[in-house]
């Protein structure tokens, strides 16, 4: 191939790449911003309407083919479905697809990365990139293989975050609708009602606890699969005390409270944490940015006079 041929394509490639990945940047802050006028139109008591137009219908048809090819790549290994599924429920996808997704998404990934490599090899063996093209290549490779997992853990801290600061008031709502009369079951229901309007996540997770625990299951088993689709210490501190707690006859409304009192000490000292912690974390950009243009701006009046004396001399 001609090498003016060959940069022409590779140009076109870099384009259509860049392309890619600012419409799909494009796409996630739409899709927030959506979420966002949603949640504040909810909050508000407003009808949200869900809006269906061509580049929905565009949307459904590119994740349905990416489910599809899914679904072939979860029949060829069946044995990790599961561990998926859990990893995806934590970063807070529980759609029964979501499964699918993950993998056709991963395979599309693959597959981008192997011709981006493929056309960057041409390129690197003719002399033309060099190192760059390979280290261009092995960007590419490193993306594919983790970037969904990197999603996953960036969306899955994001939720532990969440998570972490809405469990003192889901404790403290907890407290209050059982001192009021209500059973657990019943608290769990209303407290997840209530919640849902500042943490959506938290509330949905409440959601599944109470629909459990209408179909049958135990209040041992509900409390611990809640735990571990929350995956964060506290949770799993609750439903061992509530477990301990119906297995020795203690009062619920007691042992809720001091709970809550030590989840309320708890946020307390992780605030106060961050607190002692920025001075160092603003070392580095007073150090970088600011203390500079502080220096000029002091040292450069002097500078200036000093200049101009030596010259008049």
């Amino acid at each position: 191939m001609d090498p003016v041929q060959l940069q022409t394509l590779l140009t076109w490639a870099a384009v259509g790449l860049i392309t890619l990945g600012v419409g799909g940047g494009a796409l996630i802050g739409l899709r927030e911003a959506q979420n966002g006028a949603r949640r504040r139109a909810r909050l508000s008591g407003a009808v949200v309407v869900q809006a269906a137009g061509g580049g929905s219908a565009a949307l459904a048809g590119v994740v349905s083919g990416v489910k599809r090819l899914g679904d072939r790549m979860a029949i060829q290994d069946p044995a990790q479905l599961s561990t998926i599924r859990a990893r995806l429920i934590q970063a807070g996808w529980f759609s029964r697809e979501s499964v699918a997704v993950y993998l056709g998404a991963k395979a599309v990934a693959l597959l981008l990365a192997t011709v981006a490599t493929i056309l960057t090899v041409p390129w690197a063996i003719s002399g033309g990139g060099g190192m760059g093209a390979i280290l261009l290549a092995g960007g590419f490779a490193v993306a594919a293989l983790l970037g969904p997992e990197q999603v996953i853990k960036a969306r899955r801290r994001k939720l532990e975050l969440e998570y972490m600061d809405g469990f003192p008031d889901l404790l403290d709502l907890l407290v209050a609708s059982v001192e009021a009369g209500l059973s657990l079951d019943a608290a769990v229901s209303r407290v997840g009602e209530e919640l849902s309007r500042r943490y959506v996540h938290l509330g949905e997770h409440l959601r599944f606890l109470t629909l459990e625990l209408r179909a049958g299951r135990s209040r041992k088993e509900a409390w611990s699969s809640f735990a571990e689709r929350l995956a964060i210490d506290d949770a799993r501190a609750l439903a061992t005390m509530l477990r301990q707690s119906e297995e020795m006859g203690t009062s619920l409304g007691d042992t809720l409270t001091v709970f809550s009192e030590d989840m309320r000490a708890k946020r307390m000292l992780r605030a106060e944490e961050k607190a002692m912690s920025l001075p160092a974390k603003l070392m580095i950009p007073l150090i970088l940015f600011i203390f500079p243009c502080l220096m000029g701006v002091l040292i450069m009046p002097a500078a200036f006079r000093i200049s101009q004396t030596l010259m008049a001399n």
